[in-house]
């Protein structure tokens, strides 16, 4: 079992993590407004399934691998270097439309808003160098059991993510009739553009 100093830090540096704007959390203040409450926590969900894979590759020991074929992890973090530049394209020429806030979301743009979330998580650089080189500071995972992980370290992950989340979706719903027309939803939009573009320069600086 883990040390209570061992799991406050956890907690604690993963909600600093995950409050820090990146990526993520642009995206979901962004699906947020244009979406309502139900694509929020639909897309969050998605964030929250990439987080619990990365942990898993940490806790299981698939950031040993990783590190070790080094040629390997490079050609992944490329790609997601560029996957992140390609959502910078397609956030900055969004096609703005003012909000209907009382039109009902369906179960197609509810997909695309959970597979949005999964593909951004497994794609930002600040997640992946959580799990791979921040979390084995915080926590000996040596001694983090298969039980530890399912009874513990990924309750807790949901927790804090849920919680973060939803303070930057109500945040978002609460200015989301400021943000109807679709002169903010361009300025929404490029602004999520600029900050994946960031990222996905960051990680691409960091492999040259």
């Amino acid at each position: 079992m883990l040390e209570t100093t061992q799991i406050l830090a956890y907690m604690s540096a993963l909600m600093l993590a995950a409050a820090i704007p990146g990526p993520g959390m642009t995206a979901l203040v962004a699906h947020s407004v244009r979406g309502g409450a139900v694509t929020g926590f639909t897309m969050l969900s998605g964030l929250i399934l990439g987080d619990l894979i990365y942990l898993s590759f940490a806790v299981f020991g698939l950031a040993v691998v990783a590190h070790s074929y080094g040629g390997l992890f490079t050609a992944v973090s490329w790609c997601a270097s560029l996957y992140l530049a390609w959502l910078s394209w397609q956030f900055w020429n969004h096609n703005p439309e003012a909000i209907n806030i009382d039109k009902q979301t369906n179960k197609r743009e509810l997909t695309a808003a959970w597979l949005s979330g999964l593909t951004i998580t497994l794609g930002n650089p600040k997640t992946i160098a959580f799990y791979l080189a921040i979390l084995p500071l915080v926590i000996t995972l040596d001694t983090v059991s298969f039980q530890t992980w399912g009874l513990l370290l990924v309750p807790l992950t949901i927790l804090v993510l849920v919680f973060v989340g939803a303070v930057f979706i109500v945040g978002a719903l609460k200015i989301r009739r400021f943000l109807a027309s679709s002169q903010a939803q361009s300025w929404l939009f490029k602004g999520a553009g600029v900050i994946m573009f960031l990222a996905a320069v960051s990680m691409a600086a960091r492999m040259v």
